[in-house]
């Protein structure tokens, strides 16, 4: 049986935090897609959707991050049990402030990716738009920062 591959480098202190996770994928191109998709949310693009993350980490298509989020053989519930061990960890018996912000902006056209009719809280109907939800978790002064972004078909991404 041959051994797989390594997974592609990519800036090397990102690989370092991201092997962490990598015992969680089963396969290389998943764990690949996953530090991927997270390089891509944070970066610089303006638009956080799956066509404009596969060009900032240089992928020719979506289509790979799409197949990772619906598809792919990994358990969310071993990713969410690893990252709160970690949090866990870096809080140290530490208090933690927890804020969830739901946040909806009326869109008009079709120009921004996952815009669709959905019920927008501060206008108080549903109109054309999008919605993300925001956790931010202070913790001494430091904030840290989680966003989702309601897609087309009600999940979040």
């Amino acid at each position: 049986m041959t051994q797989p591959r390594s997974p592609k480098p990519s800036i090397k202190f990102v690989d370092e935090y991201y092997a962490i996770y990598q015992n969680i994928f089963p396969e290389v191109r998943s764990f690949e897609n996953f530090r991927d998709l997270h390089l891509g949310m944070i970066s610089e693009i303006k638009r956080k959707s799956l066509p404009e993350i596969a060009k900032v980490v240089g992928l020719e298509n979506q289509q790979s991050l799409h197949h990772f989020l619906t598809e792919s053989p990994w358990s969310v519930e071993s990713l969410k049990k690893r990252r709160l061990e970690l949090i866990l960890r870096v809080l140290n018996e530490q208090s933690l402030i927890l804020i969830i912000d739901e946040t909806g902006d009326k869109k008009q056209g079709r120009t921004t990716d996952y815009v669709k009719r959905q019920y927008i809280g501060n206008l108080g109907k549903i109109e054309n738009g999008i919605v993300v939800v925001t956790a931010y978790g202070v913790i001494e002064d430091i904030n840290y920062l989680h966003s989702k972004l309601k897609n087309n078909f009600g999940n979040n991404l």
